[in-house]
C-alpha cells in the first residue's frame, strides 16, 4: 500500500501598504534587497550581503553572501507588473522541494492591498512543520516590507 501525502491548505497573508500598486510592486520586486530581513530570514544569515529578484519570467531570486557566493531561493513563474508576481520558493533546499508563492497587488483606496499565497507544501521537506514556520515567518517578512514601503 502506498502512503499518500495530504495536501495542506494554501498559506495566505495580507498587508495593506501606503503606496500605489506600481510602487508597491516595484519595492517588493526590484528593491527586495532594501527591505528583506537577511540577518534572520536568509540562507547565509550573518554572512548574507544582499538579495535580488530578476525581473522576468525565468528570472531568479538570488541571495549573495559576503564572500561572493550565491544561493538561489526560487525562479519567477509569472511577471505581470504591477498586479502579480509568482515564483517557486526553495531557499536552503533543492529545487525539487520548491513550493510556490504568488503575490497580488490591488488598489485599496489610496493604498495597495498585497496578498501573498504560498502553496505546494507537499513538496517541502518537513511539510507541516515548514508550513507552521512560514505562517509566522511571512508575517515578519511582510511586516518588514510594509515598513520599507512606509519608510
Amino acid at each position: 500500500m502506498t502512503k499518500s501525502r495530504t495536501t495542506l491548505a494554501p498559506l495566505r497573508k495580507v498587508v495593506t501598504v501606503p503606496a500605489t500598486p506600481q510602487r508597491a510592486f516595484e519595492l517588493f520586486t526590484a528593491e527586495m534587497g532594501a527591505w528583506w530581513p537577511l540577518r534572520t530570514h536568509s540562507v547565509g544569515k550573518d554572512a548574507a550581503a544582499g538579495v535580488a529578484m530578476e525581473s522576468r519570467v525565468g528570472g531568479r531570486i538570488v541571495e549573495t553572501l559576503a564572500d561572493g557566493s550565491t544561493s538561489i531561493w526560487g525562479t519567477l513563474t509569472a511577471w505581470e507588473p504591477p498586479h502579480r508576481v509568482a515564483f517557486t520558493w526553495h531557499p536552503g533546499h533543492e529545487e525539487r522541494h520548491a513550493t510556490d508563492v504568488e503575490v497580488l497587488f490591488s488598489p485599496a483606496g489610496d493604498q495597495t492591498r498585497v496578498e501573498l499565497v504560498h502553496t505546494g507544501w507537499e513538496r517541502h521537506p518537513g511539510t507541516e512543520g515548514a508550513r507552521r514556520e512560514y505562517d509566522t515567518g511571512w508575517d515578519f517578512v511582510l511586516g518588514k516590507y510594509a515598513e520599507g514601503v512606509a519608510g
